[in-house]
């Protein structure tokens, strides 16, 4: 990720010192990833660091921004290594020359997820500003997913989420992807939330800006890709299950607590159908994601671990093409232009995913707000897409 500050912004120094202080808070993050003596992947908490970089780059910030404006411009000097790196987090410090910063960050996603993440920054520019960090991180991972004393799995996690790890991987395929950014204005996100609410079938239903916007964005990437009316298309939306289960894990919980909803429907269905009936197939797949789910997930999990069952996650590679299927990132609730070191305001910059069928949905940077969507696309769908994004018919 990049946080892109203007000047004024505290020092370096200042930056590191608080660093050091809140790394005290996040353990997992200054540990190793290792394997158990059952060889399932765990964190040491060794307490062997990050990696930390400053580097003083001879433009000003504006000049960077133009730079970031535009897709085809490499800017991943700006990050730290993703190759061969032990750390499981990472921290690029980029100061300009009229004093603006440029925080590049990676980090193992395995240890986190979003919410953790975000919530880790905040963390950091508290103590950067001199407060506390409020309310503390919740480590205690084994008090969640706790397994019923009589397992009961009652949804199919196995071929939802899982892949057996004796079944053979196949190699991605390199294909040209192309990059594409679409803004919406929050003029052109009311027609469409009007539109839903217009068609809309089921009544006192309501629907969010995220499952509005995703349903019309899922209507055109599908028309664009030109595939076969009766064929099968479906979506990996992460629901984050803090406040969802029963007790509810906190949300400051520091981990990984993210299962996935697959709206399904066929081609014709999603191009055809009203916005209305997409939305609700995306609303009622983000639903069914509840605490009775999680309590099953967690009771497979034993069964698995009793078994000695080692289960691989079904994630796509650099280089998959998803189609017809997407996967769409919600960041919506990320507060990333809140983040406050004491200077100057936020920008956030997506990251660059070459995966084909990659949605990341987050608040614009531009005045007067909207979603920004970034997404890759085989590069003759990205064409049509770019023509049809916003028409409403």
């Amino acid at each position: 990720m990049l946080h892109a500050f203007k000047p004024p912004m505290p020092s370096n120094e200042i930056l590191k010192n608080a660093l050091s202080k809140v790394l005290i808070h996040f353990p997992h993050l200054v540990g190793r990833l290792t394997r158990d003596e059952g060889e399932r992947q765990c964190i040491i908490l060794n307490n062997a660091g990050i990696r930390l970089i400053e580097t003083y780059v001879p433009i000003t910030l504006v000049d960077q921004m133009i730079s970031f404006a535009s897709l085809s411009n490499d800017v991943s000097h700006l990050h730290p290594p993703i190759q061969g790196i032990d750390e499981i987090l990472q921290i690029q410090l980029n100061r300009y020359v009229c004093g603006g910063l440029v925080i590049g960050s990676t980090g193992h996603h395995r240890v986190a997820d979003g919410h953790s993440w975000n919530n880790f920054y905040i963390a950091w520019s508290r103590l950067v500003r001199g407060l506390e960090i409020d309310p503390p991180p919740y480590h205690d991972r084994g008090a969640i997913m706790i397994p019923r004393d009589k397992p009961r799995v009652e949804f199919d996690h196995r071929s939802m989420d899982f892949l057996l790890t004796t079944t053979p991987m196949t190699q991605p395929v390199f294909y040209p992807i192309e990059k594409l950014f679409t803004h919406f204005p929050i003029d052109f996100i009311n027609k469409v939330k009007a539109k839903v609410a217009q068609e809309n079938f089921t009544p006192n239903q309501n629907y969010s800006t995220f499952e509005c916007l995703l349903a019309h964005v899922w209507k055109k990437v599908s028309q664009a890709r030109g595939l076969n009316l009766e064929q099968f298309t479906q979506i990996t939306v992460g629901v984050n299950g803090r406040g969802r289960t029963e007790p509810p894990v906190p949300m400051e919980y520091f981990g990984n607590f993210v299962l996935d909803a697959l709206p399904r429907l066929k081609i014709g269905e999603v191009i055809m159908e009203s916005h209305a009936y997409v939305a609700k197939t995306i609303h009622d797949a983000i639903s069914n994601i509840d605490g009775k789910y999680f309590q099953s997930f967690a009771d497979f999990k034993e069964l698995c671990k009793r078994n000695g069952e080692e289960l691989e996650k079904i994630m796509p590679a650099i280089g998959n093409i998803l189609c017809p299927n997407i996967e769409a990132n919600n960041w919506l609730r990320f507060n990333f232009h809140d983040l406050d070191f004491g200077g100057g305001p936020c920008a956030f910059f997506y990251p660059n995913v070459p995966i084909e069928g990659v949605l990341i949905f987050l608040p614009s940077n531009k005045e007067g707000g909207g979603i920004d969507l970034v997404m890759s696309l085989l590069p003759e769908h990205a064409q049509l897409f770019k023509q049809i994004c916003y028409s409403l018919n």
